[in-house]
């Protein structure tokens, strides 16, 4: 043991490395460097960045010292996102998804690698392959630096929002290629991708060409740092979501499946606590970042929590033995409908706690703090009434996850509609408060607003008690119905 132990260590860099290395990654690569859209993709970039520069040279030559380092420094930068942000996200999905359709992602399960390294090592091969991309533009990103014009923080702010971007889309593009099975639901998400990442070009060219324009001005902008964090925790808590997902999806249904993506939503609520409280205070206590923290919270898991609660029901035999009414991490619609409540009550008493912690006095103050809870309550109940119509019946095509989700989707749409078309036969206010109190959009809109004409918020503690007593009431008979249907799936 000690011998082989030591041959191993006698061994050059490169062998120990590419036996640590997912060989997933190294296959990959080795195929992407192989294949003519890399070279070509690869040629036509540094083509278009050397026409560049010598357009470059001769515009300085004829133009003095004027400064142009803005314009070609995001003329460069063009040409590497249009490979960074649609060539490799598309080439990621398309390597996942033929792996599909020709079945032989059975092969690659059989490797024992799992669906996670598996899913990993797609991601890394084609972020290594970004990676030289990057290195052939670098040169020239760093050339327009000495045009004048742009200074080099703008230059790596750019530059690590772009790989952002790229890693969220690359993720992006992997995990929609386990969306569908069937040849017509493949080709939907085909085209839902191309239109996805079309937009996703432009996002991320606007994106850099609003921070390079704005340069230096935008620097020197208190809020700034706070925007920029903000929009990294985003595209990466997203990234880490949507891989977790496409790990579970690629899984067999007898594996805890359903623990990484849990974990990760569970975590990355946390980590945003911890954000949100760093802002909060680094903007004095003001309780604007706490009404803005607790709708936007809400609303993320409200579309996270949708495919939470429409998991199927029942487990495997071997994890039934080990699962307790606390093992919110295993799979189950139950607990993945425990584990969504628990996290709009935790969230919910957070937002408050920095709510009624804050030093702000103005006079709206209850009504962003009823907009907090309100915000919470909505979802849970809807999900609790969507989970009651579809669990309650004995009807297996009723009780499915497209099924639940249409349902929520229906339900919400429809109370949206009909209580302010009721208000307007009763020839009341379209917003009226009582008419709209289970209305989950102008319900909403209605806790938030303050009558100034009044001197008091449009909707009092009352109505929002009300709110709280039916979503909890509401999600203890869905509970119940999940149990009792998880019961009935094990006895049959």
């Amino acid at each position: 043991m000690s011998a082989s132990v030591e041959a191993a260590a006698r061994a050059p860099l490169g062998e120990r490395l590419g036996d640590r290395i997912n060989p997933l990654v190294v296959k990959e690569i080795r195929q992407g460097l192989r294949t003519r859209v890399f070279w070509v993709c690869f040629g036509l970039m540094l083509l278009a960045c050397l026409l560049l520069s010598l357009m470059a040279y001769a515009d300085v030559r004829d133009g003095g010292y004027q400064p142009r380092g803005q314009t070609y420094f995001f003329t460069y930068f063009v040409c590497l996102g249009l490979v960074h942000f649609f060539v490799i996200p598309y080439s990621a999905y398309r390597s996942l998804a033929r792996e599909r359709e020709d079945e032989t992602w059975v092969l690659l399960a059989l490797t024992g690698l799992g669906p996670r390294r598996i899913l990993r090592g797609k991601v890394t091969s084609f972020l290594a392959q970004a990676v030289l991309y990057a290195s052939a533009v670098g040169p020239f990103l760093l050339f327009s630096y000495y045009l004048n014009g742009i200074d080099l923080p703008t230059i790596l702010v750019v530059l690590a929002l772009g790989a952002a971007w790229l890693v969220f889309l690359t993720v992006l593009g992997v995990c929609a290629a386990t969306l569908a099975d069937g040849r017509l639901g493949r080709a939907f998400v085909h085209f839902v991708v191309l239109g996805l990442l079309a937009g996703g070009v432009v996002q991320g060219l606007v994106g850099a060409f609003a921070i390079s324009d704005g340069g230096s001005r935008l620097m020197r902008d208190n809020d700034f740092p706070y925007v920029i964090s903000v929009a990294l925790w985003l595209m990466l808590g997203y990234g880490w979501l949507l891989f977790e997902t496409a790990a579970a999806r690629l899984s067999l249904i007898t594996e805890d499946y359903s623990r990484g993506p849990r974990r990760a939503l569970a975590l990355q609520m946390l980590l945003s606590a911890v954000g949100v409280t760093i802002i909060w205070w680094a903007q004095g206590q003001e309780r604007t970042v706490a009404a803005v923290s607790g709708v936007v919270g809400s609303l993320h898991l409200t579309l996270v929590g949708l495919f939470l609660i429409s998991d199927v029901d029942g487990q495997a035999r071997a994890l039934r033995v080990s699962t307790r009414p606390w093992s919110l991490l295993r799979p189950g619609a139950v607990r993945g409908f425990r584990l969504v409540v628990l996290l709009f009550m935790g969230w919910a008493l957070f937002c408050t706690a920095l709510h009624l912690s804050s030093s702000d006095t103005r006079d709206t103050w209850q009504s962003m703090l009823f907009a907090t809870v309100a915000a919470a309550a909505y979802p849970v109940l809807f999900f609790s009434v969507a989970l009651l119509v579809a669990k309650m019946p004995k009807s297996d095509r009723l009780s499915s996850p497209v099924a639940v989700r249409i349902l929520f989707i229906s339900l919400a749409g429809l109370t949206s509609v009909v209580f302010p078309l009721v208000a307007l036969l009763a020839d009341v206010s379209v917003d009226d408060p009582i008419i709209n109190l289970l209305n989950p959009i102008v319900g909403l809109v209605n806790f938030g607003s303050y009558e100034y004409s009044a001197g008091r918020p449009k909707m009092n503690v009352e109505m929002l008690l009300f709110i709280c007593v039916v979503a909890g009431l509401s999600a203890f008979a869905a509970d119940r119905a999940l149990v009792e249907r998880e019961r009935r799936i094990h006895a049959s």
